[in-house]
């Protein structure tokens, strides 16, 4: 029998088609397939906690996959030699097992996403967040972030035409969050997310605290089930994919 493990890394998704494999495109699981396929020396098929989209980051994500190698933990050379194969926008953290039937996506209980904006134009910044001229008022978004614990149907911010079966999730967590005189970050953490949803919310949000909406026009749209009625979706560059909490029955 096979033994399953959990692959803990990070990646940059600048220049990725984001985690899931595409065709005639570079992603993030292509990549980790064929340097974990080499360095094993098996064919590996590896499975990730969900797709993040072209040009976002994962500062924490997790993968599995199963190979006939039963002490892959134990070989403490494996995640340096990764490392050197692997570009370096992705790195590995850790390689350790889990259950048998332990599944990195359908086993995760919440995911958390970041959004950066900068309030400031910093040319050390713009690759990794949102520049947004002008006053914002944070304490009205977070007014509107507080609506949405009270809704699980979230239609409005998600990309259209898509093969998700159920457009329902639990938001456990959402706040903007001032981390200093030119970051607004917005957190926010959900059982599930749909595509394109957390951007979406951001943008709509965003409209609110820029006077654009009112705090009951952000609840109009929730309850109108329309994409079109949301704001804009933000760039990608500026989201990143923090954090997957998983059952401790997941490990070993």
């Amino acid at each position: 029998m096979n033994t399953r493990y959990f692959i803990e890394l990070a990646y940059k998704g600048t220049k990725y088609f984001g985690w899931q494999i595409q065709p005639n495109s570079v992603s993030v699981q292509a990549e980790l397939t064929k340097c974990i396929s080499i360095l094993l020396a098996e064919e590996i098929s590896i499975t990730g906690a969900g797709r993040t989209d072209t040009g976002v980051h994962a500062r924490f994500f997790i993968a599995h996959f199963d190979s006939k190698q039963h002490d892959l933990d134990q070989q403490e050379n494996l995640i340096f030699k990764c490392n050197r194969f692997l570009s370096p926008d992705i790195s590995i953290y850790k390689i350790y097992k889990v259950k048998h039937d332990a599944h990195a996506r359908f086993d995760a209980i919440s995911r958390t996403y970041e959004y950066h904006i900068s309030r400031i134009k910093n040319p050390f910044l713009t690759e990794y967040s949102h520049y947004v001229y002008g006053k914002i008022d944070v304490k009205k978004m977070n007014e509107a972030a507080d609506i949405l614990f009270e809704y699980e149907d979230f239609t409005s911010f998600s990309k259209l035409h898509t093969d998700t079966k159920t457009n329902l999730c639990k938001i456990i967590y959402a706040k903007w969050e001032e981390r200093d005189d030119s970051l607004l970050v917005f957190k926010i953490r959900a059982n599930r997310f749909l595509r394109n949803m957390v951007r979406a919310i951001t943008g709509t949000l965003l409209d609110v605290g820029l006077g654009k909406l009112s705090i009951q026009d952000f609840r109009n749209i929730i309850e109108a089930k329309n994409r079109c009625e949301a704001g804009s979706s933000m760039p990608a560059k500026a989201l990143y994919l923090t954090d997957i909490e998983y059952c401790e029955t997941t490990y070993c």
